[in-house]
């Protein structure tokens, strides 16, 4: 216990460094490895406990019942509960990977010293080794937890999905700017718990000033980056909202999409060249689980419906596979 606090605390003060030229965005990912040790640590009790409770089914020990030792037991265990409760609160509360672990380990406690009681009350009634097979359960749901706990630290420090939230409030604090007229290509890293850099393609008219443009991303950047607590980069995307030809062809593509159920969406959608050999250039956003091979079957197949209806396109598609977070 007295290990697994200290490699709490530890951590939090490590986490909470501010950035070096080392580590330019902070040191918030050393809290989940605070919460992989914890997580080692409670797996560790797991199995010295099942090595233990084996032992016993073999060589029986004698079980001697005391009414202190139980009294304290069940104290300990109040506390454990609590600890538990208070623990797991404060995690969810400011998101800590850390605190989670420490909660845990508590839980973990708390069932162990459940068994130690058990033995102690079925001490009085039967010599049968009860002990024992209720450590070998106990030990199995301590490893369990433990498991689950690295699991759960592991996988933002391997780059996992985004929170839907997040993304959802990103999107939409960008798409309530009156001149974007879309956005694409959101990407969000994440550097520790709450500490979040994002970048993103948004879609602005083409006719409109370059400078003026510039200015309008800038202040986007800087009010949705104050209000979420976020690094944000937009890259520019002009659009060019008055062309017929592109106008057609977006509605076109559209319905020649439709039949690839593998395509999410597209955007970018632009035509470079002129006379009878054009390039029709756009990205396509299809699932993260996609096969190289089958991406380029599928572009293929896209460019070949293109031609049967425009044989003077030639398309230059670009992959995008969803929303991502590392």
């Amino acid at each position: 216990d007295a290990t697994s606090s200290l490699v709490t605390i530890i951590g939090f003060k490590l986490a909470g460094k501010p950035a070096d030229e080392e580590h330019p965005f902070g040191h918030g990912r050393l809290e989940y490895i605070a919460g992989l040790i914890v997580a080692f640590l409670i797996m560790l009790v797991g199995y010295e406990l099942l090595k233990s409770s084996v032992s016993r089914i073999f060589n029986p020990v004698e079980v001697l019942f005391s009414w202190p030792a139980l009294l304290v037991l069940l104290l300990a265990m109040v506390v454990k509960l609590w600890l538990f409760i208070f623990n797991r609160f404060l995690a969810r509360s400011i998101n800590s990977q850390a605190l989670l672990a420490a909660s845990y380990d508590s839980f973990t406690d708390m069932i162990a010293m459940g068994c130690i009681g058990i033995s102690l009350i079925s001490s009085q009634f039967t010599k049968f080794p009860l002990d024992a097979y209720a450590g070998i359960v106990v030990a199995g749901i301590i490893l369990y937890a433990g498991f689950s706990l690295a699991k759960e630290t592991i996988s933002p420090l391997l780059g996992e999905v985004p929170d839907k939230e997040l993304i959802a409030q990103i999107k939409e604090k960008i798409l309530s700017y009156e001149k974007v007229a879309g956005i694409h290509d959101l990407i969000v890293h994440s550097y520790g718990p709450g500490q979040y850099m994002a970048s993103i393609h948004v879609e602005l008219p083409a006719d409109q000033d370059i400078i003026a443009m510039h200015e309008y991303i800038d202040d986007i950047e800087r009010h949705v980056a104050e209000e979420l607590d976020i690094l944000l980069t937009i890259h520019l995307d002009p659009l060019n909202l008055d062309s017929e030809e592109l106008a057609s062809m977006q509605s076109e593509l559209e319905q020649i999409l439709e039949k690839f159920p593998t395509v999410l969406s597209f955007h970018d959608l632009r035509i470079v060249g002129k006379g009878e050999k054009e390039n029709l250039v756009f990205d396509i956003v299809i699932p993260k689980t996609t096969k190289k091979e089958e991406q380029k079957k599928l572009v293929q197949a896209i460019n070949q419906k293109v031609q049967e209806s425009h044989p003077y396109y030639n398309c230059v598609i670009t992959i995008d596979q969803n929303d991502m977070l590392t």
